[in-house]
């Protein structure tokens, strides 16, 4: 016994040391720390610091489809779109998918806060407005089949503190603000879109502030991608010469709301316009607004910044948010042409992020049958109704 003892010790021992030195084989790396998104909450929610850097990043952007239908010149539907082979006459939806991508930085410098924007969208759907009265080349007569519709840079500027240069909308409409929360905002237009500026925005203290804007202007009359009327171009909307559109404004701001003002004057074509407007919070649930314009026409019936009909034009409508969820928005407006434009729409938050509208507009032309600048493309109604329905994911 003494004896099987021993030798069963034996291999247990060596075993043992055997274990061990295969143990002291195996070299396990230490862990190292794992480097963490910082988040960055000086400029708001969703911003994080770009590992290395003082710079604070945010992406965000949005995800829309949108549904239309409705009369010709209204925007909101194809018309007198032929069948497969060719013939008979339809109507049928106008619709867009859309892919947002924006982009915020921001980061404190001896001179102020260095900050950038940038919007950039992905389109895909079918041309609104009706068929029948479009160019006769075979690409634009196919216009109401879904495709591809291109990609657009909306926004792309850097601001140091005041000054602001880059790619931009005209402050004639982004300092004094856009006609209300309907989604057709330019059944009467309130002003040119797009544009290359320089800019200095100045806080005077108090509620004021005010801005100075040079700007180059653009060939589009309305914004890019979103159905709005789509005009005949009565000239040239960018800069011919070395001297630039100039827009001014002012705003007093206090807690019931605002009153701001805006004056443009258009290099190319030596014209003038300007625009006044009272922001009202009625109560926690009710928003109001009120925008009148005036422009001149000695040399052309409209430029870059008098887009309207005439010389005057109002717009009016606010916004009433009947729960956390709910909203009715509502937008009416006129000029001195005889156009006239009613948009309502309820929207409502599904869920937090998404969001579904449903709109009706109407339009009324002043000048249908006229063969002038101001008719709408397409359009074969004096009275024309339209619908949209809007759904759209943010993040």
């Amino acid at each position: 016994m003494n004896i099987k003892s021993l030798l069963f010790g034996s291999a247990a021992a060596l075993i043992a040391v055997s274990g061990a030195c295969a143990a002291d084989a195996v070299v396990v790396a230490e862990p190292e720390p794992a480097e963490y998104v910082k988040i960055c909450d000086v400029y708001g929610a969703g911003y994080f610091y770009i590992p290395g850097t003082e710079t604070c990043l945010r992406i965000g952007g949005y995800v829309r489809y949108d549904v239309g239908v409705g009369d010709a010149g209204s925007f909101d539907g194809v018309n007198h779109v032929p069948d497969s082979m060719g013939e008979d006459d339809h109507s049928t939806y106008w619709k867009n998918a859309r892919f947002n991508l924006k982009t915020w930085t921001g980061q404190e410098t001896e001179l102020g806060t260095l900050k950038t924007y940038t919007e950039t969208r992905f389109n895909f759907g079918n041309s609104f407005g009706d068929y029948a009265n479009q160019a006769t080349t075979n690409d634009s007569r196919n216009n109401w089949q879904a495709r591809n519709t291109g990609i657009t840079l909306n926004f792309a500027w850097i601001q140091l503190g005041g000054l602001r240069v880059g790619k931009d909308d005209p402050a004639f409409d982004t300092f004094i603000g856009y006609a209300g929360n309907v989604i057709n905002d330019t059944i009467v237009p309130y002003g040119g879109f797009d544009s290359n500026v320089v800019q200095y925005y100045f806080d005077l203290g108090n509620g004021l502030s005010g801005v100075v804007s040079l700007e180059e202007g653009s060939g589009s009359a309305g914004p890019t991608g979103v159905p709005p009327f789509t005009y005949i171009s009565s000239g040239y909307d960018t800069i011919d010469s070395y001297v630039p559109h100039v827009v001014g404004g002012v705003k007093y701001t206090q807690g019931w709301g605002a009153i701001t003002g805006v004056a443009a004057y258009d290099s190319t074509f030596e014209e003038y316009a300007g625009k006044v407007r009272l922001d009202v919070n009625a109560s926690s649930a009710l928003s109001l607004f009120l925008m009148a314009g005036y422009g001149t026409d000695k040399n052309i019936d409209r430029n870059f910044y008098k887009q309207w009909g005439g010389n005057w034009t109002v717009w009016g409508g606010g916004t009433y948010k009947f729960n956390e969820k709910t909203s009715f928005n509502l937008q009416v407006s006129a000029d001195d042409d005889k156009n006239y434009g009613v948009a309502a729409n309820l929207a409502y938050d599904v869920v937090p992020g998404f969001t579904v509208t449903a709109e009706v507009d109407y339009n009324h032309d002043g000048k249908f049958g006229q063969i002038d600048n101001r008719n709408w493309v397409g359009a074969t109604k004096e009275n024309s109704v339209g619908g949209l329905l809007r759904f759209q994911r943010d993040f």
